[in-house]
C-alpha cells in the first residue's frame, strides 16, 4: 500500500506538471521560495499543484487536488527569485492542506494509474499507435525535424508514460491539462490526448490554408505585410473585415474637397493602396501622411476681398508713417486690381459667369511669351471672380536697407484687403527642396515652404510674403531661387507642382510680395519677373515722429509704464534720434527707446523717490539714461580749407559725408612701391599715392581726376611751378573703413585742384558724382539718402549730375527747402561753385594776417 507523506507546496500558475517530464519553473513569491528551501534541506521532493485561478496568495481552496510529487533539479538563484528545474515522479492527491512556518505543506498520497485490462487487446493497440502517429504529424507541422520527433516519442514505450509525454507538450488550457493529469485509466487518457491532438493538427492545417491564400495575392511581399495579411485573412473569416474607422474618415475628408482631375486619380490611388496595407506598416504611415496633406490645403477656400481703396488708405496710414511714395505705388497696385476685380464681379452677377476666354486674354496679356495650354474654366462664382481678378499682375518686390517697414507694410496689405497673412523667410536656403519639397522615396520627406505655407493659410488667396529673396543660397543640393521663377510667373503658378505632393496645386490668386536689402544678389530672371518699390530711409524728422507715435507707445508699454504718465519731451526723442542711433530703419532707435523706458522702471521699482521731474524725459535724462552718446555722425568743417572737400556717400546703414584730403610736394627721382601708382604728365614725372582702404573703382576715380587736373592746368589756374615732378597724396578717412564706388569723382578731383591751385573749398558745400578724363560729371545712385546725409551734417549747398537733376524729387520737401542744389554737367562748373573765389580768398587771408598781427 502506498505511504502517505508530508511535502512542500510548489503552487504553480498557468501551468501543469505531468510525470516524467521535466520543466523550467521560475519562483518569486516569499511562500514558495521557502517551501524551496525547505525542500532543499530534505530530499529535494514537493508537491507541485496547479491553481485555480492566478494569484498571488495561493489558498488551499485555489489548489487543485491532484498534483505530481516532484524532485528539484538544477537551480539558479538571482535578484527576483530563483530559477529551478523540476522532474515530474509520480501523480499525487493531496489529502490535507496545512500552512507551516510562512509556507504551504500537503499530506500527500501518490495516486497510481489504471492499466487496461488487456494491454494486447487489439482496440488499444490501434488507439496507441494511432495516437503516436498523430503526435508526430503534429510535431512534424510544428516544424520539428522528423528525426527529433521520432528520436522523442520512441524513447517512450509505455502507453500511460507516452500519453503523459504528448499532454506535457501540446498548448492547452490549465483546466483541460488537469483534467487530463487527474485521468487515471491510461485507455481514457490516450483517448482524450488523442482528440487534442487531432484538433491541435486541424487548427494548423486551417492556419495553412489561410497562409496558402495570402501567399497568392503577396508573392514577394515583406515579411511585415506578409503578417498582417494573415491577420486580415482570419479577420475576414471572423467576419470582421470593416475598413478602419481613421480611413474611413479620411476617405469622407478627401470626398468633400472639390479636386482637379488629376489630383483625385491620385488621391483615389492611394486610398487604394492605404487600404490594402497593414495599419502599423511604415508605408501606410507614409500614404496617410501624404493624404493628409491634401486634406488639410486650401484647395477651393478663399476669403472675401475688401474693395474698398480708402479703407486701404486708412490701413496704411495707420500702420506707418512716412513712405509716401511706397504708399501711393501699394495703392496704385491696389486699385488696379480691385477695379478688375469689381468688373468681374459685375459680370458674374449680370451674366452668371465669367468666359474662359476672356479669363485667357488676360493671361496672355501678362505673360504672352510664357503663355501655358489653355486650361481655364469660366467663373460662376464671385468670390473666386474676385480673387482672380486680384492676383493677376506683377509681383511686387520691397528693397531697401533694413528696419524701414518692408515687412509691416506686406502684413498691412494683407489686413487692408482682408486676406490671410503668410510670411516665409528664404534667407540661408540652399536646398531646391525649400521651395518645391522633398520626393516621397526620401525618408522624412515633407512639402516645400510654398506648400506649407498655404496649409498655414487656410486659404487659397493669401497675401504671401517671401522675406529676404536676395539671401538665397546655392550648393551641391540646387539653387532655390532657380525654383522660385515658376512660383513667381503667373502664367505658370497656375499648375505648381511640389516634389512631395506630385498633382498640380494653383497658386494663381496668391498675392506674392517679396522683399530684399541688396537688389543686385537677386538673380536676373528671378528680377525679371518682379516690380521693384524702393523703400528710402527715414529722415531724423521722420524717425521721432514714428518714436512719438508708435514706438514710445509701445516699449512704454513692454516696460510696464502704460498707466505712469511718463512722456518723451520733443529734444529728448531727437537727442536718441542722432546721438545714440545710426540706420536707415528704425529698429535699433526702438532698442534704445526701450532701454530708456527700462532704466525708468527699474527706478520706479527700486523706489526712487526722484525718478523724473513732472514725468518729462528731456534730452539730459537721456544722457544720464544711456550715458554717452554712441554715434558720431560726420559734420560740415568749421572753416574753408584747401585740399579738403566733402563728399558724399550711401550704405544700407544710410547716407552720410565725407572728406577727402589731397596733398602735393615736389620730389626727385621716380619712386615705385605698392602703395604708389605712376604715370607721366606734361611737366614730368608724377607719383599718385591713395590711401584710407580705396576700392579699385575708387582708385581709378582718383587716377581720372589726377589726369584732367594736370592736363588741365592752365584752365584750371594751377600755377607751373605746381607741375612738373611732383608727387599727390589723396587721402579718405577713416582709415580703417573699406570705400568704393565711383562717386566720389568730382570731390577727390575738386580736392586735388584746390590744393594745386591753393584755393579753399567752401565748407558748406557737398558734392557727388563720378569724373571723366575729359572733366564730365556721369550720375550716381543714392541721391535722396546721400543729400539726408548731408542735410543733417549741416551742408547748405549740393552739387550732383546734371543727369541727377530729377531725383531730386525724392528728398522730402521739407529738406529741399533748407538746401540749394546745383546740377553741373563738367568739373569747371563744380570748380565755380565748390571753389571760393581768388579775390574773396586774398581778402579772407589779409583778414587772417591782421587777426593774427593784433
Amino acid at each position: 500500500m502506498a505511504q502517505r507523506q508530508t511535502l512542500p507546496v510548489l503552487p504553480l500558475r498557468g501551468t501543469v506538471i505531468f510525470p516524467g517530464l521535466t520543466a523550467p519553473i521560475a519562483a518569486g513569491r516569499p511562500g514558495t521560495l521557502r517551501a524551496i528551501e525547505a525542500a532543499l534541506k530534505g530530499d529535494r521532493l514537493v508537491f507541485a499543484v496547479a491553481q485555480r485561478d492566478n494569484t498571488d496568495e495561493p489558498s488551499p481552496e485555489i489548489l487543485y487536488s491532484m498534483g505530481v510529487i516532484a524532485r528539484i533539479g538544477q537551480i539558479q538563484r538571482g535578484l527576483g527569485g530563483v530559477q529551478l528545474l523540476l522532474q515530474g515522479e509520480q501523480r499525487a492527491t493531496a489529502l490535507q492542506y496545512a500552512n507551516t512556518e510562512g509556507y504551504m505543506t500537503a499530506v500527500v498520497m501518490p495516486a497510481d494509474e489504471m492499466s487496461p485490462l488487456d494491454p494486447n487487446d487489439p482496440a488499444f493497440e490501434a488507439l496507441h499507435k494511432e495516437t503516436r502517429e498523430r503526435a508526430a504529424e503534429l510535431g512534424e507541422r510544428r516544424g520539428l525535424p522528423e528525426e527529433v520527433v521520432h528520436q522523442v516519442l520512441d524513447s517512450v514505450t509505455e502507453p500511460g508514460k507516452f500519453a503523459d509525454l504528448v499532454a506535457g507538450y501540446i498548448e492547452l488550457p490549465v483546466p483541460e491539462k488537469q483534467g487530463l493529469l487527474e485521468t487515471l485509466s491510461v485507455e481514457e487518457r490516450l483517448r482524450r490526448v488523442l482528440v487534442y491532438v487531432q484538433r491541435q493538427i486541424g487548427l494548423l492545417e486551417a492556419q495553412e490554408d489561410i497562409k496558402s491564400q495570402v501567399q497568392e495575392e503577396l508573392g514577394e511581399r515583406q515579411r511585415e505585410m506578409y503578417l498582417r495579411e494573415q491577420l486580415k485573412a482570419i479577420q475576414k473569416e471572423l467576419g470582421d473585415d470593416d475598413s478602419s474607422k481613421e480611413i474611413t474618415e479620411l476617405r469622407d475628408k478627401l470626398n468633400k474637397l472639390d479636386l482637379p482631375k488629376e489630383a483625385r486619380a491620385e488621391v483615389e490611388r492611394e486610398l487604394g493602396r492605404l487600404e490594402r496595407a497593414g495599419r502599423e506598416s511604415m508605408e501606410a504611415q507614409v500614404i496617410r501622411t501624404y493624404l493628409e496633406w491634401i486634406a488639410e490645403l486650401p484647395w477651393n477656400t478663399r476669403s472675401d476681398d475688401q474693395l474698398d481703396l480708402k479703407h486701404a488708405s486708412q490701413v496704411l496710414e495707420e500702420d506707418h508713417y512716412g513712405l509716401q511714395d511706397v504708399k501711393d505705388r501699394v495703392l496704385e497696385f491696389l486699385a488696379v486690381r480691385q477695379l478688375r476685380a469689381q468688373q468681374m464681379a459685375e459680370e458674374v452677377e449680370k451674366t452668371g459667369e465669367v468666359p474662359a476666354a476672356k479669363l485667357k486674354a488676360d493671361r496672355d496679356t501678362a505673360t504672352p511669351a510664357l503663355n501655358q495650354p489653355d486650361e481655364d474654366r469660366a467663373i460662376t462664382d464671385e468670390k473666386e471672380a474676385k480673387a482672380r481678378a486680384m492676383a493677376r499682375g506683377p509681383i511686387l518686390l520691397f528693397n531697401g536697407p533694413p528696419g524701414v517697414g518692408k515687412t509691416s507694410i506686406a502684413k498691412s496689405i494683407a489686413r487692408a484687403l482682408g486676406r490671410e497673412y503668410v510670411r516665409v523667410a528664404l534667407g540661408g536656403a540652399r536646398d531646391e527642396a525649400d521651395i518645391r519639397g522633398h520626393r516621397r522615396t526620401y525618408v522624412g520627406a515633407m512639402p516645400g515652404r510654398i506648400i506649407q505655407g498655404m496649409k498655414q493659410a487656410g486659404t487659397k488667396n493669401p497675401v504671401f510674403l517671401l522675406d529676404e529673396v536676395d539671401k538665397l543660397g546655392q550648393s551641391f543640393q540646387g539653387d532655390p531661387a532657380s525654383a522660385l521663377l515658376e512660383v513667381l510667373d503667373p502664367a505658370q503658378n497656375d499648375s505648381f507642382t511640389d516634389h512631395y505632393l506630385g498633382i498640380p496645386f494653383d497658386l494663381s490668386e496668391v498675392l506674392f510680395i517679396a522683399t530684399s536689402n541688396f537688389i543686385q544678389n537677386i538673380p536676373g530672371p528671378l528680377l525679371d519677373r518682379m516690380e521693384t518699390v524702393d523703400f528710402a530711409g527715414y529722415t531724423e524728422r521722420e524717425k521721432a515722429e514714428i518714436a512719438k507715435k508708435y514706438l514710445i507707445p509701445r516699449q512704454l508699454e513692454e516696460a510696464g509704464l502704460g498707466d505712469k504718465d511718463i512722456t518723451f519731451a520733443d529734444d529728448a526723442v531727437m537727442s536718441v534720434v542722432t546721438n545714440y542711433t545710426r540706420e536707415s530703419g528704425v529698429r535699433q532707435l526702438e532698442r534704445q527707446l526701450g532701454a530708456v523706458a527700462r532704466k525708468v522702471a527699474r527706478r520706479i521699482a527700486s523706489g526712487d523717490t526722484k525718478v523724473i521731474d513732472d514725468n518729462v524725459i528731456d534730452a539730459a535724462e537721456v544722457r544720464e539714461l544711456l550715458g554717452r552718446p554712441k554715434v558720431h555722425p560726420e559734420h560740415a568743417q568749421e572753416r574753408n580749407e584747401v585740399g579738403v572737400a566733402t563728399g558724399m556717400y550711401y550704405t544700407p546703414m544710410g547716407g552720410d559725408i565725407m572728406f577727402v584730403e589731397a596733398s602735393v610736394r615736389r620730389f626727385y627721382g621716380q619712386r615705385a612701391s605698392d602703395d604708389e601708382k605712376s604715370q607721366v604728365g606734361p611737366g614730368g614725372a608724377v607719383s599718385l599715392i591713395l590711401t584710407g582702404q580705396l576700392g579699385d573703382v575708387m582708385k581709378e576715380s582718383a587716377r581720372a581726376a589726377f589726369t584732367y587736373a594736370t592736363n588741365n592746368a592752365a584752365a584750371l589756374g594751377i600755377p607751373r611751378d605746381r607741375l612738373g615732378a611732383i608727387e599727390a597724396h589723396i587721402h579718405v578717412p577713416a582709415g580703417a573703413i573699406p570705400k568704393d564706388g565711383p562717386s566720389a569723382g568730382l570731390a577727390i578731383a575738386t580736392a586735388l585742384v584746390s590744393e594745386m591751385s591753393g584755393r579753399p573749398v567752401r565748407r558748406d558745400v557737398a558734392m557727388t558724382g563720378e569724373i571723366t578724363l575729359r572733366g564730365r560729371a556721369l550720375p550716381i545712385g543714392g541721391v535722396k539718402e546721400k543729400v539726408l546725409g548731408a542735410h543733417r551734417a549741416g551742408i547748405k549747398h549740393i552739387i550732383l549730375p546734371k543727369a541727377n537733376e530729377a531725383d531730386i524729387e525724392d528728398v522730402p520737401e521739407e529738406v529741399r527747402k533748407e538746401l540749394t542744389f546745383h546740377p553741373v554737367e563738367n568739373l569747371e562748373e563744380v570748380l565755380k561753385i565748390a571753389l571760393v573765389p581768388e579775390k574773396d580768398h586774398e581778402a579772407l587771408e589779409e583778414a587772417e594776417e591782421r587777426m593774427a598781427a593784433v
